[in-house]
């Protein structure tokens, strides 16, 4: 038994093989890694070692407040009303308890401070009979007693206070946008395929109440550690990606469930992602959907994340909307469904790259480059031959450069066209015929020009084509011979 453990990141694989003939093979389950923001958009961030900056959380003591859990706010509403009613409760009672009213209750002929207060119990339901303003008639505060106006108008300044600051308190957390947040959806999975003919990065968002996100926006976020150029190690790198930005589609019309697309692009950061690379990397998308609550006007938040195993390669998803009589359906039943679609398991960067290398307009120009240099090449050859040859082959062509000329037709006809249309058909058939060399596509160029002016001269009258003939007419005198010979050597 052997066994191979890999490592990526923070995820753990076992992987354990057996060395007998069965070839077994057993893998143990992937450890869940640590995600920065939970699917249902809980961030798992906690501060610590603040030492002296708690005092900051007692200096916004309401946001504090909202911000602890139910069980916690009711706690200290609780408390805070009890302490207040007991505090107060008992000020009454050492007033009376100072000016002996307690002993002289029961006098016709005394006036006590509070009428019909005997005790402590008699005390504290004179203050909430006062707090609550229900006011039963029986105690009452009397005008004898001027330190117990003024701690009636203590009692009711603070009592306003601790209503205002408690209250509002507790309404603010019961409207609180959090729960409406979990009335909107978020795919389980998010899928990359093609869409448009390009490598889209896709995932799902829905609303479930007919209630409308006024002005909803979206916005993901790529969290990757990376290494910068300078050594520094960034551990939670985030980067913008691009999901309508430019063209305004980021701003979502939330009425029934959309598909939120980032085309994978040279400005993406998956340009260089495939599938394969996949399963090493690791990464973290983070959605944020805000928006302002149609009922309340409060703004909304919903977030939510997904891991490099949860971004599923060459999948789609189900289509949920279908039109019924009168109205469209919404089947949330395959909110989170997905189906395979052929794509090509390469990054967009290698997509590129093999384009680039099966394109037919490269070949071309590298041959064009070539025979343009061997043209060159036996321009250049040519050009030496036709030097060498004699002063009277040179003039009985009318011109000296006329064979270039023609050759570097032949040369310029294979840039533009690859063919030798251009030539006269005799070149043509010369040119085409293998094996012929320089030396001999020079002579049977020559030899053609010379055609003409045979031609021409079978033309003329017989006496003319006897002296232009010399040579061939062996029928002359001897003196017009030798005048013909001097004249041609």
């Amino acid at each position: 038994m052997s066994a191979l453990r890999r490592k990526f990141g923070d995820d753990y694989q076992v992987v354990t093989t057996s060395s007998s003939g069965s070839g077994f093979n057993q893998a143990a389950p992937k450890k869940k890694r640590q995600r920065f923001v939970d699917k249902n958009g809980r961030c798992n961030v906690q501060h610590g070692n603040l030492g002296s900056e708690n005092s900051r959380y007692l200096t916004d003591l309401f946001t504090t407040l909202v911000d602890l859990k139910w069980r916690w706010n009711l706690f200290i509403f609780i408390l805070t009303y009890t302490v207040a009613w007991l505090f107060m409760a008992s000020m009454w009672w050492v007033i009376a308890y100072i000016r002996g009213d307690l002993n002289k209750a029961h006098d016709e002929n005394y006036t006590p401070c509070v009428a019909n207060v005997y005790n402590f119990p008699s005390a504290f339901l004179f203050f909430i009979e006062t707090e609550a303003t229900i006011g039963y008639g029986f105690r009452y505060i009397t005008d004898k007693c001027p330190e117990g106006i003024i701690l009636f108008l203590f009692q009711s300044i603070l009592g306003s206070i601790v209503d205002a600051f408690l209250i509002g308190c507790m309404f603010i957390k019961m409207s609180q946008p959090k729960k409406r947040a979990e009335t909107l959806m978020f795919s389980e999975h998010a899928v990359i395929s093609m869409r448009d003919g390009k490598l889209t990065l896709m995932f799902r968002v829905g609303n479930l109440r007919n209630s409308h996100m006024v002005s909803a926006q979206i916005r993901c976020k790529l969290l990757k550690s990376r290494q910068t150029p300078e050594g520094e190690f960034l551990p939670l790198d985030q980067l913008e990606l691009d999901v309508g930005f430019s063209t305004g589609a980021d701003q979502l019309f939330l009425v029934s469930p959309l598909t939120i697309c980032h085309v994978i692009d040279t400005k993406s950061p998956f340009y260089e992602l495939s599938q394969r690379s996949m399963q090493t990397e690791q990464f973290e998308i983070v959605v944020i959907l805000e928006g302002i609550v149609e009922t309340t006007g409060m703004t909304c938040q919903a977030r939510t994340s997904y891991t490099e195993d949860e971004v599923l390669w060459g999948h789609r998803f189900f289509p949920v909307i279908s039109l019924e009589e009168g109205f469209f359906k919404v089947d949330y039943s395959q909110f989170h469904a997905t189906f395979e679609v052929p794509t090509a398991p390469y990054s967009v960067k290698e997509q590129e790259d093999m384009l680039l290398m099966s394109s037919p307009l490269i070949a071309p120009a590298v041959n064009n480059s070539k025979e343009k240099n061997n043209s060159i090449d036996c321009l250049d050859s040519l050009d030496d031959l036709s030097t060498k040859m004699p002063p009277k082959l040179q003039k009985i062509t009318g011109r000296e450069d006329l064979p270039k000329k023609l050759l570097r037709m032949s040369s310029t006809t294979s840039e533009k066209a690859y063919s030798m249309g251009d030539l006269p058909m005799k070149l043509q058939r010369i040119s085409s015929v293998p094996g012929n060399s320089e030396e001999k596509l020079v002579i049977k160029t020559t030899k053609m020009m010379s055609d003409p002016m045979s031609q021409s001269v079978a033309d003329l009258p017989p006496k003319l084509q006897r002296l232009s003939g010399g040579r061939m007419d062996g029928n002359l005198p001897p003196k017009l011979r030798k005048m013909n010979s001097d004249r041609f050597t």
